[in-house]
């Protein structure tokens, strides 16, 4: 009986760092959708906080069968700096909320195309490669899709 619990064993501590942080990202990509679908003020908010929502929610379906199959804990919530992020975000709501949720859409997918990008050259495990290379273009569009509407709503960087 001890055979399936190698399975988790064999992820190298730098994949399951990542699994980690990519399942509590998918989270708060969910729940910070659901909050722009209902505080946004602005019809292009709350579809992109609809986008986020469905392939967020499909990437998080298919994290979780790639963990439950590795006979890894998934995370029972989000970290604290992704929770943190959706308080700010459920304290807004009409134009405040539109700009703030841009603005940090913009900042976050920054950060998942390039943590991505880096996983997709040094993940070990095949599976868990093949969920990051299939997942990285669609938050690509999505990182395009939020300068678009964060420079709509003029909160765009310079």
């Amino acid at each position: 009986m001890a055979i399936p619990a190698l399975a988790a064993d064999k992820l190298s501590r730098s994949d399951k760092a990542f699994v980690k942080d990519a399942a509590s990202g998918g989270m708060m990509e969910v729940e910070a959708g659901r909050l722009a679908q209902q505080k946004g003020a602005s019809q292009e908010i709350k579809d992109f906080g609809q986008m986020m929502v469905t392939d967020h929610g499909k990437a998080n379906d298919e994290l979780e069968a790639i963990i439950a199959k590795k006979q890894m804990k998934k995370p029972a919530k989000m970290d604290a700096k992704h929770k943190k992020m959706v308080d700010q975000l459920n304290a807004l709501s009409g134009a405040e909320f539109d700009k703030k949720y841009a603005k940090e859409m913009v900042k976050d997918h920054e950060k998942d195309v390039a943590k991505f990008k880096k996983a997709s050259g040094k993940v070990k495990d095949p599976e868990i490669k093949a969920w990051v290379d299939k997942t990285l273009p669609v938050l690509e569009q999505h990182l395009q899709h939020a300068k678009d509407m964060a420079k709509k709503l003029g909160v765009a960087k310079k």
